[in-house]
């Protein structure tokens, strides 16, 4: 089964609003806290709808954060430069919203000066180790989203499956951690560089992400990074 790591999912969890039919919840293992939690990530932005966190994201430029398309609701504001999603950093609101498949680019009402992603412009090799960051889930129930980021290890499988909006994606599967809830829009890296955009995953072992380097051009159509 696949679901979006929505924002709306991570809310509902707390709230005990939503139920995913058929979600595997056998393994209690963490979630996305297997290479342990960040101490530093100037480039992170936890991204906020109608002032509640939803969903992870990265800065790509001063005015620019990249996240997931389907975190998009209502009025959006960021929280940059902070591990933690609840302190530190800066904040901005969000001014405009652009989206092409899953991922969505958010103008800032004024510019963040901190050190931002560098955009890939191809796709991970197969079997590659890559690393993924987010505020999701530390568990499959009974918990909410983390506090501090955190990341974790996996290896790519494909890099021709579907994001949410049947987008080009690249799977992987977990090596110590894979994606949950509220990691939506979290960055994918490889070789110190943003290669995927947090879409979708089965709960288990498997995520997609959308990929940077399809969505290349039109990133660069609309922000100029």
């Amino acid at each position: 089964m696949r679901i979006r790591l929505a924002a709306a999912a991570i809310a509902a969890t707390v709230t005990g609003a939503l139920v995913v039919p058929g979600a595997a919840v056998a393994d209690p293992t963490p979630l996305i806290i297997g290479g342990g939690t960040v101490s530093s990530a100037p480039w992170a932005a936890a991204v906020l709808a109608n002032g509640s966190f939803t969903c992870s994201g990265t800065i790509i430029a001063a005015n620019w954060v990249l996240t997931a398309r389907h975190c998009l609701n209502g009025t959006m504001s960021v929280r940059v430069g902070s591990v933690n999603r609840t302190s530190g950093g800066v904040t901005r609101t969000v001014s405009a919203t652009f989206a092409q498949n899953d991922l969505a680019l958010m103008r800032l009402s004024s510019s963040v000066s901190t050190s931002y992603v560098t955009l890939a412009s191809s796709n991970p090799p197969i079997s590659s180790t890559n690393s993924i960051y987010g505020w999701g889930m530390t568990c499959y129930s009974g918990c909410g989203a983390s506090t501090q980021l955190k990341t974790a290890n996996v290896r790519v499988t494909s890099n021709s499956a579907t994001d949410a909006y049947g987008g080009q994606a690249i799977r992987t599967t977990r090596i110590n951690g894979n994606a949950w809830r509220g990691d939506s829009g979290g960055p994918q890296f490889y070789n110190g560089q943003q290669v995927g955009v947090a879409s979708t995953a089965d709960g288990v072992n498997i995520q997609n992400y959308g990929s940077v380097a399809y969505n290349r051009a039109w990133i660069r159509s609309v922000s100029g990074v």
